[in-house]
């Protein structure tokens, strides 16, 4: 099947085929035909999969078929981080760019409140927000939903996962009882499930799994360290060894990244903190030195694992585990992307042998274990778990440096 059999606006087929889409993909193929026709649905599908243009296309189809006076958005996207909705806000424009009509306004935080409130004051279609922001503006009365048709929630589990359910309830609460409801979701389990089942009507599943390995082409590499400031001597003698090109590195808090990026700056590397204290403008221009190469060390918090797409990250390294598996696999995903390779290494102390094993479990793949000389953590001093893998002396290689194109 192709983009044809949908019988799109033409203006919406001439942004498809502009975009150099010919057929849609599996996620797509999928959702739809069911967003089409009204029904609510919830939605497994991993990153880089097309989820973004399997609810946006139809959305933007739906917008096009009707009209409706009034203030307030038609089309409601809510995403857990400022980067996710810049990353839809863009996609948005240029699935919708001929339909001149329609129009996108994007609120997050770490944006002056004047510049959202004056896009707000106009004509707008499609409102693309985070939850502490939309809130902020339904308590001023500077949104309503009077002509809300459809909601969509976008990496529901992240959401909730960062703390937002009472806001997004308080949201869901706002909207019209008969609006069309999208939940995209890496899981449609526990938190997420119990949501969808309060607040959607009678939703359809929709569970797509990619079709070749996770992370396939993902070298995935996990050191023990003895403490923090083994970690700290290790991550400077790989930046000094290893031929990286670019490269995130994430950490649990933002004082620790603020540290590193000191750390690294003392020893003449390029590098520059993302995290969740900065502006939105300053998370904007460090993402965009870090695609042209101006910075070449990004340290990170987990707000930088999601929404993100820079094909060129030759590494990942894994600073401070993360505590909950599912990031592990979103932190992983910023290399490895387009069909290149990539390397994730991760950094662990002995008390973390738990949650290695239970991201293995989670992932169903096993990370080896690399020793590199002078940096090995000491025995543990009570008896060990019993051992999956083999502790073997392993060159940490980079990755092939990446084709122009």
């Amino acid at each position: 099947m192709t983009f044809d059999n949908f019988n799109f606006h033409p203006m919406l087929r001439k942004a498809i085929d502009d975009a150099g889409y010919t057929e849609p993909t599996e996620i797509q193929l999928k959702a739809m035909p069911k967003i089409l026709k009204g029904f609510d649905i919830r939605a497994s599908a991993q990153t880089g999969t097309g989820k973004t243009g399997a609810f946006l296309i139809p959305a933007l189809e739906l917008l096009t078929r009707s009209q409706k006076k009034g203030r307030g958005p038609r089309i409601l996207i809510l995403v857990p981080t400022r980067e996710l909705a810049m990353q839809v806000s863009t996609q948005a424009t240029k699935y919708g760019k001929f339909l001149k009509e329609m129009k996108t306004v994007c609120v997050v935080g770490g944006v002056s409140y004047e510049t959202q409130l004056r896009k707000l004051s106009k004509p707008y279609d499609i409102l693309i927000a985070t939850p502490g922001r939309l809130i902020d503006f339904l308590e001023q009365r500077k949104i309503d939903f009077p002509r809300l048709e459809m909601l969509i929630l976008d990496e529901a589990d992240r959401m909730l996962d960062m703390g937002f359910q009472e806001q997004v309830e308080t949201i869901l609460e706002a909207a019209p009882k008969n609006r069309q409801t999208l939940l995209f979701s890496a899981t449609l389990q526990g938190s997420v499930k119990h949501l969808s089942e309060k607040y959607m009507n009678k939703p359809m599943d929709i569970i797509v799994h990619s079709d070749h390995e996770p992370h396939a082409n993902i070298t995935q590499l996990l050191h023990y360290v003895k403490d923090l400031a083994n970690k700290k001597k290790l991550l400077e003698h790989l930046l000094q060894e290893e031929e990286m090109d670019r490269t995130i590195v994430f950490t649990s808090t933002k004082r620790q990244a603020d540290i590193l990026v000191k750390n690294l700056h003392q020893g003449g590397h390029l590098a520059a903190a993302l995290h969740g204290d900065m502006t939105q403008g300053r998370r904007t221009r460090t993402i965009t030195q870090l695609r042209e190469g101006k910075i070449k060390i990004l340290i990170a918090t987990d707000v930088a694992a999601r929404g993100i797409d820079i094909q060129l990250i030759s590494h990942v390294i894994n600073f401070d585990l993360p505590r909950n598996v599912e990031d592990y696999v979103h932190r992983i995903g910023r290399t490895g992307r387009a069909n290149s390779k990539g390397i994730a290494l991760s950094f662990a102390t002995r008390e973390d042998t738990g949650l290695v094993k239970r991201i293995q479990e989670f992932t169903g793949q096993e990370i080896d274990l690399i020793e590199i000389p002078g940096f090995e953590a000491p025995p543990l001093k009570k008896k060990p778990m019993k051992q999956t893998f083999k502790p073997r002396q392993r060159k940490f290689s980079p990755a092939p440096k990446h084709r122009r194109r």
